[in-house]
C-alpha cells in the first residue's frame, strides 16, 4: 500500500512495538524505529547485488521530496551509477564546498594584493557589506537573486562603494571560474548603473579660469594649515594622485637633478610596470616643495598628520575642498559646485590639452601610452614635461592674478 502525508504524520514520533518498513512505489519505502522516526530509503540493485540507500529523514524531506529523489536516483541507476556512490559524492560535494568569504580570500591573497594599491580597502568594503550576509554561503550554490539583495541594500547607502564591491566581485568570480574553483560567474552581465541604478559621473568636473582663480584665492587667504595649502597647490599644478603626494619623502625629491620621483608602489600602475614615475620639478614649484620639506614634522616625510612625524592620513586630503568651499561661501558668497581633490587632477590634464602633445599629457598623469607605444616608446620626456609644467604655472599666475608662490 502506497505511502501518504496522512499515515506520516499520524506515525511519526509514535512510539513502535517494534521497527518496521513500508514500501510505497519505484523501490522507495520507510523505515520506522520503535521510538517512531521515520527515514525514507530507495532499494536497488546494483551489479548483481541487492542494496539500499537512506534519502533522509520524515519530516525534513517530505513524501513529495522523497519520491522525487528515488525517481532521480533511478535515472542515475539506468545510466550505471551506483545510487549510493551518487549520495555520497554530493554530501562530499556539500561539505567541501567553498563559501563566498574562503574564495574571496585566495583571490585576494593570489591576485588583489600583488596587482591592486587599494586591496586593503577592497577587504574592509567586503568585510563590512559581503561577508555578514553571505560570506558563509557556499560560492556555488549562492544565487544571482542573493548577490543582488545584498548589492542594492549597499548601493541604496553608499553607491560609491556598491560599485566598488560589484566591480571586484565579478573580477573575483572571474578568476575563480579560470581556476575551476566554480563553474559560473554570476555577475558577469550585471550592470551598476542598469542593475543597481548607480550614476556614473566620472569625469564631468573640473575648474574652469574662474574656479581656479577663485580655489587659489581661497587656498591663499584662508586659514587652512599652511601645509594643507601647499598640499592642494602642489596637487593642481602636478596634476598627481593625492595619494602620490601624501606619500611623497623627503628623499624623492632631486633637486640637483630637478626631478620628483614617485616609486613603483607609491602609483597606481606600479605593480604592473614595476616602475616609479618621473616628474620634473620646474624653479617655481622647487620652492613650494622646498617650503612643504621645512614646515613637515618628519625627517622622511613631505607631508605629515599635525603634531606629528606620521605620514599624512588617507583621509586627511578629502576634507580639503569642504573647508575651500565654507571660505568661499562665507567670505565671498559664492556657492561652488561640489568637487574632489581628484578633479583638481582632471583640470590640470584639461588645460594641458592647449599646453602640450596628448602622449606628454599622459605621461604627466602618469597613464599607459596606447597599444605599442608603450611597449617600444621609454623615453621619460623630462625636458617635454618642464616645457609643458612652466606653462601651465605661467597660466595658473595669469588666472590667480598672483606670482603663485604667495
Amino acid at each position: 500500500m502506497a505511502l501518504s502525508d496522512t499515515w506520516l504524520r499520524a506515525n511519526n514520533g509514535k512510539n513502535q512495538k517494534k521497527g518496521f518498513v513500508r514500501t510505497d512505489r519505484d523501490g522507495l519505502s520507510i523505515r520506522v524505529s520503535p521510538r517512531g522516526k521515520i527515514v525514507f530509503q530507495m532499494r536497488y540493485r546494483f551489479n548483481g547485488k541487492q542494496d539500499r540507500v537512506s534519502l533522509g529523514s520524515y519530516p525534513f524531506m517530505s513524501l513529495k521530496d522523497a519520491r522525487a529523489e528515488t525517481v532521480r536516483l533511478r535515472t542515475k541507476l539506468e545510466e550505471g551509477n551506483c545510487p549510493k556512490l551518487v549520495k555520497q559524492l554530493a554530501k562530499q560535494e556539500i561539505v567541501g564546498a567553498v563559501s563566498i568569504k574562503e574564495l574571496f580570500m585566495q583571490w585576494y591573497k593570489a591576485y588583489c594584493i600583488k596587482n591592486k594599491k587599494g586591496h586593503k580597502e577592497i577587504l574592509r568594503s567586503f568585510e563590512l557589506y559581503i561577508f555578514p550576509k553571505i560570506g558563509n554561503l557556499p560560492a556555488e550554490k549562492i544565487t544571482i537573486r542573493e548577490w543582488l539583495n545584498v548589492l542594492e541594500e549597499v548601493a541604496n547607502s553608499v553607491p560609491g562603494t556598491a560599485h566598488r564591491i560589484l566591480t571586484n566581485a565579478k573580477q573575483m568570480l572571474k578568476w575563480s571560474v579560470n581556476r575551476r574553483l566554480i563553474t559560473e560567474n554570476l555577475l558577469r552581465d550585471i550592470s551598476a548603473s542598469e542593475d543597481l541604478s548607480i550614476e556614473d559621473n566620472v569625469g564631468d568636473r573640473f575648474f574652469d579660469d574662474e574656479e581656479i582663480r577663485l580655489v587659489w584665492k581661497a587656498v591663499t587667504e584662508s586659514k587652512m594649515a599652511h601645509k594643507n595649502k601647499l598640499f592642494v597647490k602642489l596637487c593642481l599644478v602636478f596634476g598627481c594622485r593625492n595619494g602620490e603626494l601624501r606619500l611623497s619623502q623627503i628623499e624623492h625629491f632631486d633637486f640637483n637633478r630637478k626631478v620628483w620621483t614617485v616609486p613603483k608602489e607609491n602609483h597606481k600602475l606600479g605593480k604592473k610596470t614595476k616602475k616609479p614615475l618621473l616628474r620634473p620639478i620646474i624653479p617655481e614649484v622647487e620652492l613650494l616643495v622646498k617650503e612643504a620639506i621645512q614646515l613637515s614634522d618628519s625627517d622622511t616625510y613631505v607631508f605629515t598628520n599635525s603634531g606629528s612625524h606620521h605620514v599624512m592620513g588617507r583621509s586627511a586630503p578629502l576634507a580639503l575642498p569642504y573647508n575651500i568651499m565654507q571660505w568661499l561661501r562665507k567670505n565671498l558668497n559664492i556657492e561652488m559646485k561640489h568637487w574632489s581633490i581628484h578633479d583638481l587632477r582632471k583640470t590640470m590634464r584639461t588645460n594641458m590639452s592647449e599646453l602640450t602633445e596628448p602622449h606628454i599629457a599622459e605621461i604627466m598623469l602618469g597613464h599607459k601610452l596606447p597599444g605599442n607605444w608603450e611597449v617600444y616608446d621609454h623615453h621619460k620626456y623630462l625636458k617635454e614635461q618642464a616645457a609643458a609644467y612652466s606653462k601651465w604655472w605661467k597660466k595658473i599666475v595669469l588666472v590667480t592674478g598672483t606670482r603663485g608662490t604667495d
